[in-house]
C-alpha cells in the first residue's frame, strides 16, 4: 500500500522527548507499515455507525420484508443483497466492492427498529442509531448507541465521539441530520465542513497559545458555576412543569461543564501533528467522490491517532432536497432526477448502480483500516462499523432494513455470511446493538426494544 501524503509523521510525533503518550498506536500511522509500539497502553476498541438515505434496491419484493431467498426466482445482479440465500457470501454486482473483504463482512437481512415502523420510510432514519419508540412510548429521540458507548469510554481520549454528517446540524423530528443523541430530546449536531471537521480534531485551539485556552476555560468554569448556582436557588420554587425544564437546563450546564473540564485536562497533551498535503480540506459538496472520501478520510484520522473511538457518519439525510446530496445520483451516474427520485420510481439502469457506488466509498475506508496495522492485525480488526438504512426500497416498507456489519475480528465477531432473521427467527435490530456495545467493553444487557443479543455473530 503507498503512503500517502497526509499521513502522520512519526519522527514529528516522537519529536519532544517522547511526550506524545495520547497517540498510543504508533505503528497505524504508516498505513500497512507497521512501527515497533513502545508505547501502547491498550488496544483501542472502536465502533462507528454510517448511514445511507432512500434505501436500497431490492428487485422483485414489493415490501423488502421478507426474505429473498424464499422466491424461485434467481438472484438479481443489483440487488443490494450479495446473494439469495443464507449462508456463506457470494457477491453480486452491487456488492462487488466488498468482495476481497468477505473475511470482514457480514449482511444481515429481517433487521429493524419497532420504533420506526409507524414512522415512514423516510422519518424512520431518526431512528436508525437510537431504536427509540416515538409513536409509542417516548415524546422524543433517546440515546444513541454510540453515545452509550462515549458515556463509559470517552474519557480515554480527546474527544469522547466524533460526529459527522453530510449536511450539518440536527435537523427536527422526522428529517434529521445526525444520528447521534446524547438522551431524550438531545441530539447531537453533525459536521459537514471538512475544515472545520480538521480544526476541530486538530487544531482546537485555533492559532491560541495553550495558557491563554485554560485561562478562557477557567473563565467559563466560573461563569458555568454562576449560572447553576444562579438556577438552584430558585428551582424549588417552580411547578412541576418548570422543574422538569429547569431539570433539563441544569443537565445543560453540567455537560458543558463536562467538556469544558475535559478540554482543560487535555491541554496538557500535545496535539497530533499532521501534515494535510493531500488531503482536500476545501473540497466542494458538489463532487460527490472526493467529498464522502475527505468526510471517511476525518473518521479514519480521528481514529488513527486514537482522537476518539466512536463515530458517527450520515452521509445522507432522508431530507436532503436542500443540498448537493439531492444532486448525487445526477453528478456520479448522469440520472436526470433527484437521488430521492430513484427510491420511488427505482430505475433500472440506476438503482443498483447507485448502490454500488455507495458500497465502493464505504469499501474505501473498511480497506484503509483494514491495510492500517496495529497491534497483531489491523485498525479494522478492532474496529466495528454498522453501515445501512432505515428502510428497504420503493415502497418506503419501514421493515428489514438493510443492514451490513463489518470489522471487529479482534473484538469477537465472525464474518462472511448473510444471516437471516424473519419469521420464527425474528428479532429486534436492537440486538445487534447489545452485542456491538458488548465487544467494545461496554457491558449493557437491553438497548431499546432488544431480547437479547446476536450470539450467531460471535465466535463461540
Amino acid at each position: 500500500m503507498s503512503k500517502k501524503s497526509w499521513h502522520l509523521s512519526r519522527r514529528n510525533l516522537l519529536k519532544g522527548a517522547g511526550v506524545a503518550l495520547s497517540l498510543p498506536y504508533l505503528n497505524a500511522m504508516h498505513g500497512s507499515h507497521a512501527i515497533a509500539n513502545s508505547v501502547a497502553k491498550e488496544t483501542p476498541k472502536r465502533l462507528m455507525v454510517g448511514y445511507i438515505a432512500y434505501g436500497t434496491y431490492m428487485p422483485g419484493r414489493p415490501s423488502g420484508a421478507t426474505s429473498q431467498g424464499n422466491s424461485d426466482k434467481p438472484h438479481h445482479d443489483w440487488s443490494w443483497w450479495p446473494c439469495k440465500d443464507a449462508g456463506d457470501l457470494t457477491f453480486n454486482k452491487s456488492s462487488e466492492p466488498f468482495k476481497e473483504l468477505k473475511d470482514y463482512v457480514t449482511y444481515l437481512r429481517g433487521l429493524d427498529h419497532k420504533g420506526g415502523w409507524k414512522m415512514g420510510g423516510h422519518s424512520s432514519g431518526d431512528v436508525f442509531a437510537t431504536g427509540a419508540d416515538m409513536t409509542e412510548t417516548e415524546k422524543t429521540n433517546n440515546i444513541s448507541i454510540d453515545q452509550i458507548a462515549a458515556n463509559m469510554h470517552g474519557h480515554k481520549t480527546r474527544y469522547s465521539s466524533l460526529v459527522l454528517g453530510t449536511e450539518g446540524g440536527t435537523g427536527s423530528y422526522g428529517s434529521s441530520k445526525t444520528l447521534s443523541h446524547r438522551g431524550p430530546g438531545r441530539p447531537i449536531p453533525s459536521m459537514h465542513k471538512p475544515q472545520e471537521i480538521f480544526n476541530r480534531l486538530f487544531n482546537p485551539y485555533a492559532g491560541k497559545g495553550v495558557e491563554q485556552v485554560r485561562a478562557g476555560l477557567k473563565r467559563e468554569a466560573s461563569i458555568l458555576d454562576l449560572l447553576m448556582d444562579h438556577s438552584r436557588s430558585f428551582h424549588n420554587r417552580l411547578g412541576k412543569e418548570d422543574k422538569q425544564k429547569m431539570d433539563e437546563y441544569l443537565e445543560s450546564i453540567r455537560a458543558i461543564e463536562q467538556r469544558v473540564e475535559r478540554t482543560s485536562q487535555w491541554t496538557h497533551e500535545p496535539l497530533p501533528d499532521i501534515d494535510t498535503k493531500g488531503l482536500n480540506l476545501d473540497v466542494a459538496y458538489n463532487q460527490a467522490r472526493e467529498y464522502i472520501r475527505c468526510m471517511y478520510d476525518l473518521v479514519y484520522l480521528a481514529f488513527v491517532t486514537d482522537s476518539t473511538r466512536y463515530a458517527t457518519l450520515m452521509l445522507e439525510s432522508e431530507q436532503s432536497s436542500t443540498s448537493e446530496m439531492w444532486n448525487y445520483a445526477t453528478y456520479v451516474l448522469g440520472y436526470k432526477g433527484a437521488t430521492h427520485d430513484i427510491a420511488h420510481k427505482r430505475p433500472a439502469d440506476y438503482s443498483g448502480q447507485w448502490d454500488r457506488w455507495r458500497a465502493e466509498q464505504h469499501a474505501y475506508f473498511l480497506k484503509r483500516l483494514r491495510d492500517t496495522s496495529e497491534g497483531e492485525g489491523n485498525m479494522l480488526d478492532n474496529t466495528v462499523v454498522l453501515w445501512g438504512s432505515a428502510h428497504p426500497h420503493a415502497s418506503h416498507s419501514t421493515r428489514n432494513y438493510p443492514i451490513h456489519l463489518a470489522g471487529g475480528n479482534k473484538l469477537g465477531f465472525k464474518h462472511g455470511k448473510l444471516h437471516d432473521f424473519v419469521g420464527d427467527k425474528k428479532v429486534p435490530l436492537a440486538n445487534l446493538f447489545v452485542s456491538m456495545l458488548n465487544a467494545v467493553d461496554v457491558p449493557v444487557e437491553k438497548f431499546a426494544d432488544s431480547t437479547g443479543n446476536l450470539s450467531q455473530l460471535m465466535r463461540g
